[in-house]
């Protein structure tokens, strides 16, 4: 990640701007500093550290763009305004090479962004693509259907992004998320097929499986009527635990196969094949139709007491049975503002937020979180706590 150290920096205030990068306010807790920049259309902080004998200047992790040659070209003239000195650097602008080609690896948001305009007749997730060999034999046999693939290992989805590209396919988008928060996401009835293959069976913490009841009834909400949930596993097992979990559903139709061939392989089933292993597909469908989740929450808070909430700060974490808040760091403007940093939501996929609490208000800086069940209790809970000051 673009960096660059500095023996001293100079003291100017601020805002300030040097070739259209603007530094608006900084936000200080102890020896780091959190800068407010926009460059290139682009809203995010630079961390200040203070480590002794230098000053370590990078991009807040929190707040990163997606575009990294904003965050290179608000380095350069952050170095050029304020530094003196400079130990060593690694922000020079280079183009990517891949900057013209379309890019299958997106976010949350963009993933919402691209549904609410999908043209595509049909819809297809994987969770867990690995290599991508049936992700990609998917994308090639059905030219009109939409191709999801979600993958936390983010190696492989940079694999077969680059697969995908080399291969021409333009109906593939590849997520680099749990699997969990995608579902909880996607609309009610929006889904044709959902392909969960060779998972990782997780015998000894059954907790870290994708596949639980709450899975189960996410499945039955996303399917189309007529969709299906593929499993395919060498675990039996995990295939019975499969089973039972869909089993407990209200209504459920199940096939169950045993060393079924399939046009396309995974090198882990080549593998099992090898050895002799049994293989088991475990196929749900859903015929109906779901209601829709229906959530609804502005992520808005009331006027704070914000010499109260100064005082009364302290780092701590309330864990409740389906979602948490960490009150992670406090830091002080020169307007005597305050910036909270805050972690919430789901276990599993927590949110990462600032907030700026000044006199008259709270609000979430950069963007709000994104709309789940987990998000808004949360989200309420921590509205609770700045209201009553519990903190």
């Amino acid at each position: 990640m673009p960096n660059f150290l500095a023996k001293n920096l100079k003291d100017i205030k601020l805002p300030v701007s040097l070739d259209g990068v603007e530094f608006i306010w900084e936000a200080i807790n102890g020896d780091e500093k959190l800068v407010y920049t926009k460059a290139l259309d682009c809203e995010f902080c630079l961390v200040v550290k203070n480590s002794g004998d230098k000053y370590v200047i990078k991009c807040d992790k929190l707040s990163r763009p997606a575009n990294l040659k904003a965050i290179q070209k608000a380095l350069i003239a952050y170095k050029d305004l304020f530094a003196t000195d400079v130990i060593s650097q690694a922000i020079a602008l280079k183009e990517s090479k891949n900057s013209s080609y379309n890019q299958y690896i997106i976010s949350s948001d963009e993933l919402l962004s691209r549904l609410d305009g999908c043209e595509y007749k049909s819809i297809f997730v994987e969770i867990g693509f690995g290599s991508g060999r049936h992700l990609l034999y998917q994308a090639k046999e059905n030219p009109n259907t939409l191709i999801i693939g979600i993958e936390v290992y983010k190696p492989a989805c940079m694999q077969v992004e680059n697969l995908a590209r080399i291969n021409g396919l333009n109906n593939i988008l590849l997520l680099n998320l749990d699997a969990r928060l995608v579902m909880s996401l996607l609309k009610s009835n929006s889904i044709d097929r959902l392909f969960l293959h060779f998972p990782v069976p997780w015998t000894k913490s059954k907790m870290r499986r994708v596949v639980s009841e709450q899975f189960a009834m996410e499945t039955k909400r996303i399917l189309k009527d007529g969709g299906k949930f593929e499993l395919r596993s060498d675990d039996r097992e995990y295939s019975d635990y499969t089973i039972s979990c869909f089993m407990d559903l209200q209504i459920s139709n199940i096939q169950i196969y045993k060393n079924r061939f399939l046009e396309i392989s995974s090198k882990y089933e080549d593998r099992w094949i090898r050895q002799n292993k049994d293989i088991y597909d475990v196929i749900y469908l859903f015929y109906g139709s779901s209601d829709e989740l229906n959530l609804e929450c502005e992520f808005e808070f009331d006027r704070p007491n914000l010499e109260q909430i100064k005082s009364n700060f302290t780092n701590k974490t309330i864990k409740n049975s389906d979602h948490f808040i960490h009150l992670e760091r406090i830091y002080t403007l020169c307007d005597g503002s305050i910036l909270l940093r805050v972690a919430f939501g789901s276990f599993y996929r927590p949110e990462h937020r600032y907030l700026i609490i000044t006199k008259d208000s709270i609000s979430y800086l950069f963007k709000k979180p994104l709309l789940t069940i987990e998000n808004i209790k949360a989200h309420k809970n921590l509205e609770d706590m700045l209201r009553c000051v519990t903190l």
